[in-house]
């Protein structure tokens, strides 16, 4: 098993043949929603620019076929974590119930399901349903005794007491999708991955659930989000990718982990 690398291919593959299982300290996934195919854009948005929903090939499968393999690729998870070891899995209401039933299955405890609150939310273009506004990260612990940084998160949290003083951080995080500067764009000012996660939430969940040194995975790595973070956390990481465009996007930005410069050039 290698570590500080990028695997390129199918992770329910590389999780069963390729990462020694009892290894890994904290998993973070970020796997597809399965909401593509609607092909919904909106050009010429006046507030935020061109907007265009994920339609990837990648994201779309029949039920059937997304409850199987959800379960297949927690199952490797399972595989390959600690007895002690956390996963943390982002979601939205597409997906947080066959997340939810196969965690359940594999006898992981639940312990948070955080409330992401895009402040910057993508419009409401059929004014047919409340605007949606939040994602969820389901955090479950596949045995006893899991790592909780609970003092460093309080150090963290952006939220303070009324004198000033750190305040617990609650499972609610109100922050914006990703913009400006970590925003990776190709020349024509596309975003070169659909679904590029926050470092900020990144740095809360590596600070949470794992020490320096600790080995953190991420089995949908796109466009390196959970690599960077990590590293600049002073953690090991190993990335799974199948899509060898994404893949040379993270190595780049792993690369060029001090230079913001690159963003440019990517």
């Amino acid at each position: 098993m290698k570590i500080n690398t990028i695997y390129t291919g199918d992770c329910i593959k590389i999780l069963n043949e390729e990462i020694e299982a009892n290894s890994i300290e904290l998993i973070f996934a970020d796997p597809p929603y399965n909401l593509s195919g609607n092909g919904l854009k909106w050009e010429g948005n006046k507030t935020g620019g061109d907007w265009y929903m994920a339609n990837e090939e990648w994201d779309k499968m029949t039920a059937p076929e997304y409850i199987l393999f959800t379960r297949k690729w927690i199952g490797g998870s399972y595989k390959v974590l600690k007895d002690n070891g956390s996963i943390y899995i982002s979601c939205t209401y597409h997906n947080l119930a066959e997340v939810m039933i196969v965690l359940k299955q594999f006898n992981f405890k639940i312990n948070n399901i955080i409330v992401w609150q895009k402040t910057n939310a993508m419009p409401n273009m059929t004014k047919r349903v409340f605007t949606h506004s939040t994602e969820f990260i389901v955090w479950a612990v596949k045995g006893k005794n899991w790592i909780f940084n609970y003092e460093e998160l309080k150090n963290i949290n952006p939220e303070k007491q009324k004198n000033g003083s750190s305040k617990q951080m609650r499972d609610v995080w109100a922050m914006s999708l990703v913009q400006g500067k970590e925003r990776l764009k190709d020349k024509n000012g596309r975003a070169l991955h659909p679904t590029q996660k926050p470092e900020e939430i990144l740095k809360r969940i590596i600070t949470a659930s794992s020490n320096k040194g600790d080995t953190v995975l991420d089995p949908f790595l796109g466009s390196g989000t959970t690599a960077v973070t990590a590293k600049k956390l002073g953690r090991n990481w190993i990335g799974i990718e199948k899509n060898k465009k994404y893949v040379e996007i993270a190595k780049v930005r792993i690369e060029n982990i001090n230079n913001p410069s690159f963003l440019q050039t990517v």
